[in-house]
């Protein structure tokens, strides 16, 4: 019996020390890996924070270039007819949308269902514009139509697009 209580003077100690030391090394390990994580996050975004903003400014530029009032400016041209004019825009703003999709990887679900909003807005006031007027009328009619509507609407869903991207860029920073 005495052996016993010897063993267990001896044995209790020690389990409590064996305990302290485990909780110490699972302190120290868990402080390190902490820190490792920091440094990851922090290389990270070294290298994505560029490519975020990047992604932010195409696609500002995007909504800039499909503004009617720019995309008219930088395609119409007298010789075109309404369905001409029609199709050259719809396929500039296609084409637009099709190299800056792979922008959306580095934005938020609102920011791209913004612009998806921006671009299909334009695009339903050119169907609606040309939808109004003969095809073979003359394209410049087309352009002064989609002016006039663009400016009677006051297209909000590019200008909010444009705010909300500019809001997130803020929020980056």
């Amino acid at each position: 019996m005495e052996l016993l209580g010897d063993l267990l003077k001896i044995l209790l100690p020690a389990g409590v020390m064996l305990y302290a030391m485990y909780a110490l090394v699972q302190s120290f390990l868990k402080k390190d890996m902490e820190k490792k994580l920091i440094e990851i996050k922090v290389k990270s975004n070294e290298t994505i924070l560029p490519l975020r903003l990047q992604a932010y400014e195409r696609m500002c530029l995007f909504l800039e270039r499909i503004t009617p009032s720019n995309l008219l400016f930088r395609l119409n041209d007298s010789s075109y007819n309404v369905a001409a004019l029609h199709q050259i825009l719809l396929s500039d703003i296609r084409e637009e949308y099709n190299h800056n999709l792979s922008q959306q990887v580095y934005m938020s679900d609102k920011a791209w269902k913004a612009i998806n909003a921006a671009r299909e807005e334009v695009i339903m006031l050119i169907n609606q514009c040309a939808s109004e007027l003969d095809a073979d009328g003359r394209g410049i009619d087309l352009a002064k139509k989609i002016l006039e509507r663009y400016v009677e609407r006051k297209m909000d869903s590019i200008e909010y697009a444009l705010r909300f991207l500019k809001d997130e860029v803020q929020k980056i920073f």
